[in-house]
């Protein structure tokens, strides 16, 4: 989604008589030294341009960014899909009015010396899509050298092989400022980013094994807290067993107790009676030693 920067009030009737001196005095100064280098590293691609409204595209450091460049009622109005937070314009705009500034200034007609002063429009690129694109394709095929495209398919041999190891890229052979080298740049940055998503799977590939790891002992460990409740279980069940058993022989014990309390009672009775027996039994002992004396005592007499 592209975003609206804020509207900039501008006295140039055309976009192509904004030149780089007019785009510096507006924007911040480190996104306009980015914006040149962008243009230098020929990262600009004008899709369809005239002198009120720039369709464009631009190789940035972390992607491909769109960009919708308008001139109305006196404001120049820049759209970006990018998010950075540079005012007025973003680097990648700039880029976009200096790659305009250089594709149409050759473009301007020459006033003759004896001609009045009129405002001549200069020669834009045409706003039809064929027409754009060729003009497009005119300028891109300057910058590609028949050499620079041999150079760069003899680098890109070794450049897939290593992508496919997983290797770093080779080093970029001697290829200026152009659509070859444009053409590199763009694979590194592919390059780079299919190593920050592979550094970012590893990371999570590393974070989901820690974490089945983890969820493997906490699974263990529950395994085991169950084993133990069971065992336990099992431990409680055999003690309430045994406990009711204990509690039957301590019933019968109370109730052997209750018996021997009364038979004790009944043996104290007994052992009672058996006391006052024994005592009549030694009277009665005594008196028959009585008789018996007084028997022999008769007898005695007798005789």
């Amino acid at each position: 989604m592209a975003i609206t920067r804020n509207k900039i009030p501008c006295s140039a009737d055309r976009l192509g008589l904004l030149d780089p001196q007019m785009i510096q005095a507006v924007v911040e100064s480190s996104a306009f030294q980015i914006g040149k280098q962008y243009l230098a590293e020929n990262r600009v691609r004008i899709v369809e341009a005239d002198e009120a409204q720039i369709a464009s595209a631009v190789i940035g450091n972390s992607g491909l960014y769109e960009q919708t460049i308008r001139l109305k009622d006196g404001h120049l109005i820049s759209k970006c899909s990018c998010t950075l937070p540079e005012e007025p314009i973003c680097r990648h705009c700039i880029a976009v009015l200096l790659e305009y500034h250089r594709w149409s200034q050759p473009r301007q007609p020459r006033k003759s010396p004896a001609a009045p002063e009129t405002k001549a429009q200069p020669a834009p690129p045409s706003t039809a899509h064929g027409q754009g694109k060729t003009a497009q394709a005119s300028s891109s095929s300057a910058d590609v050298k028949l050499s620079e495209v041999m150079l760069f398919i003899e680098w890109l041999q070794p450049a897939m092989a290593a992508i496919e190891k997983g290797q770093p890229l080779p080093a970029s052979p001697p290829i200026g400022a152009g659509e070859v080298a444009t053409w590199m740049h763009t694979i590194r940055n592919l390059d780079e980013s299919r190593r920050e998503s592979e550094a970012v799977q590893i990371h999570l590939e590393a974070d989901l094994r820690d974490r089945e790891a983890y969820v493997g002992r906490l699974t263990q460990q529950l395994q085991t807290s169950i084993a133990e409740a069971k065992t336990a279980q099992a431990t409680t069940q055999e003690l309430q067993r045994e406990v009711a058993t204990y509690k039957g022989l301590l019933a019968k014990v109370a109730e052997l107790a209750g018996d021997v309390s009364r038979y004790d009672g009944q043996l104290k009775s007994m052992a009672q009676e058996f006391l006052s027996k024994g005592s009549q039994l030694d009277k009665l002992a005594g008196s028959c030693k009585s008789v018996a004396d007084a028997l022999k005592s008769i007898t005695k007499i007798s005789s």
